[in-house]
């Protein structure tokens, strides 16, 4: 499985930015699709997963009511739609797919990760 994130960049406390991954490769094995971030000198942080089968969601606390995860199916990619920027949002954000039927939300259970995009939120 090869995972490609983009749509990182800068913006302003309070606005919103769009995040893609795109999953290509043997997507059959995937189970949860979805992001996790880590800012400087920080642990890898949940953000948000998609479970494939069925669709559920699940968020980080410090981002419910402010992020959403969606699919479009037919294209093998999760959008993460961040709204209400803050600050600490900042971080480098990463795609991360797993096989476990689970859906956790422990980053050493995923399988597969894409390259990190930059998200920088200024004050």
């Amino acid at each position: 499985v090869q995972l490609q994130a983009s749509g990182g960049g800068l913006v302003q406390a309070g606005g919103s930015l769009r995040l893609s991954c795109a999953a290509s490769g043997r997507t059959f094995s995937i189970r949860a699709l979805g992001w996790f971030r880590q800012a400087p000198g920080k642990e890898r942080e949940f953000v948000a997963i998609l479970r494939w089968s069925g669709g559920s969601t699940y968020y980080g606390d410090s981002v419910k009511g402010r992020f959403t995860i969606s699919r479009d199916n037919a294209k093998n990619t999760v959008y993460l739609q961040m709204n209400s920027l803050k600050p600490e949002d900042t971080a480098v954000y990463y795609c991360a797919a797993s096989t476990n039927p689970l859906v956790p939300t422990e980053a050493y259970r995923y399988n597969y990760w894409g390259q990190g995009t930059l998200v920088t939120v200024s004050s």
